[in-house]
């Protein structure tokens, strides 16, 4: 080979080992290229790495540093929470579901007077072990086992009922048992012995009240019977005066001695009412009854008095409300009286006008609203609210014109709001009152009330009457039947009204009236030729009845007149003119069909009445009430003397007196009773008693009475029993 060649392969070689060079150090750069980019991303990756392990070193950090807190928040928590609890003066107590003590404050631990082993870990069985070994508990009657299962059971039951306890130092103690979702249960043991010892006392307090009350009761029942006892006589004495021939004077004393020893009953009344109703001992006894006729014959009772003063009393009962209702009418009564009677009292002049209204419901009862208006001395602004209180009069009690115990009117409230009424007052000083009450009663088989027809021909009524309200009543009912009315204040109006030809087929007029009274307007309406029928309305029909002038009348009805008989009148007038008659007896119309009398007996048969009674004046007293009348009467002094002589006399009839020495009038109708055991025969054993008090006639009826009246005794009331337990035997009217 020549060297050229061999130069020639040799610079071959040597630039294929040049670029064998540069192709390795190609890949060594790129393989430098490649491992930078590697070390430069694992560089970040190292990077990142160590930021979220800074992260997670740091939230390491502030876990760990929240967690401290949050255990030292809690120490504090149950610190504070040991140390209110441990303040709590009642016991308290955590038990888990295994049913051991967790937790129990000094209260709760207190209980158990230091036995070490009431602490954490003890169970609730071994707590009532320890209480009935230890004597802590009284277990009343029941056994220290019996006791135990008793608690036990309750213990396990779904929501314990809370238990007293009584402990061996006579302290009471409320245990309350709460269980939780887990089956934990807290306990709150609460000491209820100033609440048991405080019940106690009440108690106490209350049977001292109680027999305090039945003491009072006791008090004014035997009060009663002291005072009425004696009243009878007095009562009883003067009633029987009237009947014997006295000088007018005399007559003037027996009656003033009489109404005196009634208004001495009705204070003695009042005072009795309040007191049952403070007890709560009144109690209601409805009937049915007629309100309307109630008022009236309450308006009639004190018609004399307001006579006597010089004022009207006036009844506006509304036409279309019924007059029957299902209530108890003696309370009714008594409300009415109060109200009507205390106007009447406090009304110097003018009227005193009663007004009852009211709104008939689908249910069978009525709304009844009823108002006393008068137009006397008024009640001032300040007193308006004390007037149904106890004791309360408008007078002064330095300057009082008016009498009275002052609890007429707190009795009516009691009395309105036990029959689930209400009661106002209206009222201005000087000018007149307004009393009224609402009161809502079943109407008996739901009556309802349809206005009376008048005949055809008396189509236009003449009122005359002085009083505006008057007027104003007669022509609201006149209206109502489709009756024309004209009115006149006065007689002179009157006849000039009918001279001018009013063409009235009726004339109703007032009796006294100034310048022209009733009567002067009948003769002078006579005198003028006048034939329309005349009917007057009169406070003293009696008087009236005895004028010659009554002659011209139709009819003399008294004032306040009910609506029925003043329809009554109406629908009796005819169109012919009405015969005259005699001065002393002006024609009437006749009394109503129901109101037959019964026959008179051929001939009274005597009967055997025995009386027992201790007092000699009340004995005279029977005597002279009965003096008239058929029977003969025998008296026993005392129980022992009329069981002796019913036992000899068998009499038909016998009036005992319930207090009495030796043997009370109960006693003495249980003995009588046990001698008619066999016979076949009962005799009527009426009581006559002073006592007033509730109960009193259940008390009678189950001893063996029959009935009773109260004292001091009237005649007719006498008589009444006597006709209504002896109807056959003899009539008991005196003629």
């Amino acid at each position: 080979m020549t060297l050229a060649s061999k130069l020639a392969e040799e610079r071959r070689a040597r630039l294929a080992a040049e670029r064998l060079l540069e192709l390795k150090q190609a890949e060594l750069f790129a393989a430098n290229r490649k491992l930078g980019h590697h070390a430069r991303a694992l560089s970040e990756e190292i990077v990142e790495k160590r930021a979220e392990m800074a992260t997670v070193r740091d939230e390491n950090q502030r876990v760990k540093s929240d967690l401290t807190r949050a255990t030292e928040n809690l120490e504090v928590a149950e610190r504070r929470l040991g140390q209110a609890v441990e303040t709590i003066e009642d016991g308290f107590a955590f038990f888990d579901a295994n049913h051991c003590l967790i937790f129990a404050n000094s209260a709760y631990l207190s209980v158990f007077d230091g036995i070490e082993e009431i602490q954490p870990g003890i169970s609730f069985a071994r707590v009532l072990q320890l209480l009935t070994e230890e004597g802590i508990v009284d277990t009343d009657d029941l056994a220290p086992a019996d006791w135990r299962a008793m608690m036990l059971g309750r213990w396990q039951s779904p929501s314990p009922e809370p238990v007293t306890l009584r402990l061996w130092n006579d302290n009471y103690i409320r245990v309350h048992d709460r269980r939780g979702e887990a089956g934990d249960v807290v306990s709150l043991v609460l000491n209820i012995t100033d609440t048991i010892r405080y019940e106690k006392d009440l108690r106490r307090a209350r049977n001292r009240a109680e027999a305090a009350n039945r003491a009072k009761s006791a008090f004014l029942a035997n009060m009663s019977h002291e005072i009425r006892t004696p009243m009878n006589g007095v009562i009883g004495m003067a009633e029987l005066l009237t009947d014997t021939e006295l000088s007018e004077e005399q007559r003037l004393y027996v009656n003033t001695m009489r109404s005196s020893g009634e208004a001495l009953l009705v204070i003695i009344n009042d005072v009795l009412d309040y007191s049952k109703i403070e007890a709560d001992k009144l109690e209601l006894h409805p009937e049915t009854f007629d309100l309307e006729r109630a008022i009236h014959e309450i308006v009639m009772l004190l018609q004399p008095t307001a006579r006597d003063k010089g004022i009207d009393l006036l009844v506006d009962y509304d036409i279309f409300l019924p007059t029957q209702f299902f209530g108890d009418p003696g309370r009714i009564r008594q409300v009415l009286t109060n109200i009507i009677g205390n106007a009447v009292k406090f009304t110097l002049r003018g009227h005193v006008l009663t007004r009852v209204v009211g709104v008939p419901r689908d249910d069978g009862t009525s709304a009844i609203h009823v108002t006393v208006e008068d137009t006397g001395i008024g009640i001032p602004p300040d007193q308006l609210g004390h007037v149904f209180g106890e004791f309360n009069q408008v007078e002064s009690e330095r300057n009082r014109k008016f009498e009275g115990t002052g609890l007429g009117l707190a009795i009516t409230k009691r009395l309105i709001g036990l029959m689930g009424g209400e009661v106002w007052v209206d009222s201005v000083q000087g000018q007149g009152s307004s009393f009224g009450f609402t009161l809502t009663l079943p109407c008996p088989s739901g009556e309802t009330v349809q206005p009376p027809v008048m005949p055809r021909h008396l189509r236009r009524v003449l009122i005359v009457d002085d009083k505006p309200v008057n007027r104003l009543i007669l022509e609201k009912q006149l209206q109502v039947m489709l009756v024309e009315t004209a009115s006149c204040a006065n007689g002179r109006e009157a006849l000039d009204l009918v001279s001018q030809g009013g063409g009235f087929d009726l004339v109703l007029t007032d009796h006294n009236m100034p310048e022209l009274d009733g009567l002067e307007l009948a003769e002078a309406l006579r005198a003028a030729g006048q034939e329309a029928p005349i009917v007057m309305l009169s406070s003293n029909t009696g008087f009236a009845e005895q004028d010659p002038a009554a002659r011209h009348l139709h009819a003399i009805l008294q004032k306040p007149v009910p609506r029925a008989r003043l329809f009554e009148v109406l629908s009796g007038v005819t169109e012919a003119p009405l015969v005259a008659a005699p001065p002393s007896l002006p024609k009437l119309p006749p009394p109503p069909a129901a109101e037959k009398s019964e026959p008179e007996p051929p001939e009274a048969v005597r009967l055997r009445v025995l009386a027992a009674e201790d007092n000699r004046t009340n004995q005279f007293v029977f005597r002279k009430m009965v003096k008239s009348l058929p029977v003969d009467l025998h008296f026993a002094n005392n129980g022992v003397e009329a069981v002796a002589l019913f036992r000899e006399l068998r009499p038909d009839i016998v009036f005992m007196d319930i207090s009495m020495p030796e043997m009370d009038g109960k006693a003495a109708t249980l003995e009588i009773r046990k001698l008619e055991e066999g016979g076949g025969h009962r005799t009527p054993i009426i009581a006559c008693t002073a006592h007033a008090m509730t109960g009193d006639r259940e008390a009678l009826i189950a001893a063996g009475l029959d009935d009773y009246i109260t004292k001091p005794l009237k005649r007719a009331a006498i008589e009444d029993m006597l006709t209504k337990y002896t109807p056959r035997k003899a009539t008991m009217r005196a003629g």
